[in-house]
């Protein structure tokens, strides 16, 4: 091999590597301000709820919560949003989940995880085993609610 191949072809591998490293860099940029729109969602979500709370006293409705959502949507992104109002009662602690979203990631750095939001308004990444393990203490055993975690 000459001078002038040798020389091409660490050129080219220069190049691809530059490119696959910034595909990849890019793709992980993608995710992260993904997870930072979702985090900010149910930071606003959040906060409707807590003023929901202090003017009503109680959590609110479902359907209320989507109408919500669905205005919060033009800005922000918050997908596969679960609202677990049906099992807020007044024995509730003020850390028990709320709401919650799952994101996946699948090629990126960033480990899949929910989007949780307390019911005192408190809003989290967590990953995936230490949510199943959170949210089964506090789930009621309730069909109902056991079927949605399993969907």
């Amino acid at each position: 091999m000459n001078k002038r191949q040798r020389t091409l072809l660490i050129e080219s591998v220069t190049i691809i590597v530059i490119t696959a490293f910034a595909v990849l860099a890019m793709i992980n940029l993608k995710d992260w301000v993904n997870r930072s729109e979702a985090m900010r969602a149910m930071e606003q979500l959040g906060q409707v709820v807590l003023q929901h709370r202090k003017e009503k006293g109680s959590v609110p409705s479902e359907d209320y919560i989507r109408s919500i959502k669905e205005s919060l949507e033009g800005h922000v992104r918050i997908p596969n949003l679960r609202y677990r109002a049906r099992w807020i009662d007044l024995e509730s602690t003020p850390d028990e989940i709320l709401a919650y979203s799952k994101k996946r990631y699948r090629a990126s750095l960033l480990n899949d995880g929910y989007v949780v939001l307390r019911l005192d308004g408190r809003v989290e990444w967590m990953g995936e085993g230490g949510f199943r393990k959170l949210l089964s203490q506090q789930r009621r055993k309730s069909p109902e609610e056991l079927q949605m975690l399993q969907e």
